[in-house]
């Protein structure tokens, strides 16, 4: 019986989707084969950040400024007590996510357009509903032990990225990105330990490093993910 190539899961050969990951059934192959990409191997950090900066780089006038309208958007909403800190949670993620959105297209070789920054609003529903169930169990995980907080807040780094690209509900998204990064948990760790250490940096440059450190970040995770899984879709 034919296997889904990015979980494995049996098919029957007539489902359109996995119905274990969502993946399109027909759709071409990922950029990377996620049986190599899954195994267990020291990860390029290094040529994260490079890449991820030379993505940065293609459009780097487009990020900055995207970068500095989030934040004046975020400094707007805050300002309102209540009613804005509530509307700024539940808008933050669709809004980062243009990031990948925009990165993404720069790693398939398309030219992006700075209204591909808000294309995240078109998953709205699924990426405010894993903001805030992820956020969630982070919390309780920080609260109990903390070890659980960091292990979950690792384990779910793609999931917002799945959402987006492989078009996948926030569970499914939450519980793929969780059981493939498991393996090579520590590696993704290190990963996000070297880009807080990056936004630290940015930050103690009067915070306006963080224009720049911000973006990036996205960037580089933005190349990982396509290690991992390969980016599927061509259009937001």
């Amino acid at each position: 019986m034919p296997r889904c190539p990015d979980c494995g899961n049996q098919l029957t050969g007539s489902e359109p989707h996995c119905p274990a990951c969502g993946r399109s059934t027909d759709s071409p192959a990922p950029l990377f084969e996620p049986s190599l990409a899954r195994a267990p191997h020291p990860l390029p950090l290094r040529n994260y950040f490079t890449a991820g900066w030379d993505l940065f780089k293609q459009y780097h006038t487009g990020f900055v400024g995207f970068c500095l309208l989030n934040l004046v958007i975020q400094l707007a909403l805050n300002a309102i007590p209540y009613l804005g800190t509530a509307v700024s949670v539940v808008v933050s993620t669709p809004l980062l996510m243009g990031n990948f959105i925009v990165s993404a297209k720069l790693l398939q070789g398309q030219t992006p357009e700075f209204r591909d920054f808000f294309a995240g609003f078109q998953f709205f529903l699924p990426l405010v509903l894993l903001s805030l169930i992820a956020g969630l169990f982070i919390g309780i995980g920080m609260a109990l032990l903390i070890i659980p907080g960091i292990y979950l807040a690792v384990a779910y780094l793609f999931a917002a990225y799945l959402v987006v690209d492989r078009r996948l509900d926030f569970w499914p998204a939450m519980e793929l990105s969780r059981l493939t990064v498991n393996p090579q948990w520590f590696g993704y760790f290190a990963f996000m330990l070297l880009l807080a250490l990056l936004n630290l940096a940015g930050a103690l440059l009067l915070g306006l490093g963080l224009l720049v450190t911000i973006p990036v970040s996205f960037c580089a995770v933005t190349v990982a993910y396509a290690d991992l899984f390969g980016i599927e879709s061509k259009e937001y």
